[in-house]
């Protein structure tokens, strides 16, 4: 597993980018594809349809975006995990401290998009903050139950896909640091 100071053995085209809710997964995912100039598909907008349903061509969609050449997406769902992974040469993961950074995230994010009511995935929206206390699965709920998932999955990530390249970045400032040494390119100067 390499660090945010490590430098990568090729210029990534496939990368997944994990963590737990709010740890900025898609913020990152976005910033990698512009950098690397391959697509990015916010994984969340083609597995949600309306009323937060599981859309049945998730996994037909998703294949079908990875089946080009470059690509950045969110690691998320257990069913299209597997496919992603076997694509993949690169594998971000966001482990940054759960009560100081994420949680914070995770309940800001919530809260501004619930007050704001702004539209999601295929019209839906935050639910009611007040769910936080009668519904197991609410996002802020969600991201505590889950938020020691990856380090289980990273070992096994790393022994079953051997040829994916896995960086575990424990701050903002790693990312900014890995961003910057990693993916921009060096620019030339000619005289």
């Amino acid at each position: 597993m390499h660090s945010h100071d490590q430098p990568l053995p090729r210029r990534p085209k496939r990368v997944l980018v994990a963590g737990v809710s709010g740890a900025g997964k898609t913020t990152l995912a976005r910033r990698i594809a512009e950098i690397t100039g391959g697509p990015h598909l916010e994984i969340d907008a083609i597995f949600h349809g309306p009323g937060w349903s599981p859309r049945a061509e998730f996994l037909a969609d998703l294949r079908s975006f990875i089946s080009a050449d470059a690509w950045t997406t969110e690691w998320q769902y257990d069913a299209a995990r597997p496919l992603l992974a076997e694509r993949a040469d690169l594998l971000v993961w966001l482990d940054f401290p759960f009560l100081r950074v994420t949680l914070p995230r995770v309940v800001n994010r919530t809260v501004r998009r619930r007050l704001r009511r702004e539209e999601l995935w295929n019209g839906n929206l935050e639910a009611p903050l007040r769910t936080f206390f009668t519904d197991r699965d609410h996002i802020v709920r969600w991201a505590i139950r889950t938020r020691r998932k990856y380090t289980g999955l990273m070992p096994h990530v790393v022994n079953e896909y051997p040829h994916i390249v896995v960086v575990r970045l424990r701050s903002q400032r790693e990312v900014e640091k890995w961003l910057r040494r990693s993916l921009v390119p060096a620019v030339t100067v000619t005289a």
